[in-house]
C-alpha cells in the first residue's frame, strides 16, 4: 500500500517540516515534492519526487541545470507545468550561486579565481574559453567569454584575448577553460596554447597570471601544479 504525504504524521510532511526546521533540513526529495506539490492518483508525490532524482543517479541532481521540459515529462507523473517548476528553480539556484561568488572578487590564489569560475563554467556542455579581468589590486573586474569549442591554438588566438582585455583597461587576466569530460587535467594543447598567451602578454604588459582549468567539482592551476612557469 502506497504511503500518500497526507497519510504521514503532520511534523514529517515536507512543506510543514521546511516551516518547522527550515530548508536545510530536508532531504533532495522532500525539495522537490514540494516544488511538485501533487503525485498520482495511488503514487505519492515523494515518490515522484525519488524519481526525477533516480533519473540522474549516474552523474548527480547537478545535470538538471542541462534538462528541457519536455525531457522531464518522460517521467511518469510529471507534467509540463511540474517540469517548469523545478527547472525554474535550478535555474534561481544557479543564478544565486553566481550572484554571491560575485561577491567575493579578490583573488589571492587559484582558490579564488576558481570559487568566481566553478558556478560559471562547471556545468557547461561544450568547451568555453574565456578570461578573468583584473585591476591593480587584482579586484575582478569581468569575465569575457572568448571562444567555444575545442581548445586550440588556431581558436584561441592572442589578438581576440588581448583585445579584451585591452578595451577593459585590465592590468592583468587570468585564463580559464572548463573540460566537459570532468577530468580537468591539462593537454599538451592546454599548455601550448597558455606559453602562446603568456608571450604575448609580456609584450603587451598584461601579464598571464594563471590557467584554470574547471573539471566536475575540482580544478586544476597550472601555476600551482608546475606545468608552465609563470614569471
Amino acid at each position: 500500500m502506497t504511503v500518500m504525504v497526507r497519510d504521514l504524521p503532520e511534523e514529517e510532511r515536507p512543506r510543514e517540516k521546511l516551516i518547522r526546521y527550515g530548508a536545510s533540513a530536508l532531504s533532495n526529495a522532500e525539495l522537490l515534492a514540494i516544488l511538485l506539490r501533487t503525485g498520482m492518483q495511488n503514487r505519492s508525490v515523494l515518490h515522484v519526487a525519488e524519481d526525477v532524482l533516480a533519473m540522474f543517479k549516474d552523474r548527480g541532481i547537478q545535470e538538471l541545470v542541462h534538462m528541457m521540459p519536455k525531457e522531464l515529462t518522460k517521467i511518469q507523473g510529471l507534467g509540463l507545468t511540474k517540469a517548469v517548476t523545478i527547472l525554474a528553480a535550478v535555474e534561481l539556484g544557479r543564478r544565486l550561486h553566481i550572484e554571491s561568488t560575485a561577491q567575493a572578487t579578490i583573488v589571492h590564489g587559484p582558490e579564488d579565481a576558481a570559487a568566481y569560475l566553478m558556478p560559471r563554467l562547471e556545468f557547461e556542455r561544450k568547451e568555453h574559453f574565456v578570461i578573468l579581468l583584473l585591476n591593480t589590486k587584482n579586484h575582478i573586474t569581468g569575465m569575457r567569454d572568448v571562444s567555444t569549442g575545442s581548445l586550440s591554438a588556431s581558436v584561441v588566438h592572442p589578438r581576440e584575448v588581448f583585445l579584451e582585455a585591452i578595451h577593459a583597461s585590465a592590468a592583468a587576466i587570468i585564463l580559464s577553460h572548463n573540460h566537459p569530460s570532468g577530468d580537468p587535467s591539462p593537454s599538451r594543447e592546454d599548455i601550448a596554447v597558455t606559453q602562446r598567451l603568456q608571450k604575448a602578454g609580456k609584450i603587451l604588459d598584461i601579464p598571464v597570471l594563471d590557467h584554470i582549468i574547471i573539471g566536475e567539482g575540482r580544478f586544476v592551476s597550472l601555476k600551482e601544479q608546475g606545468y608552465v612557469s609563470f614569471v
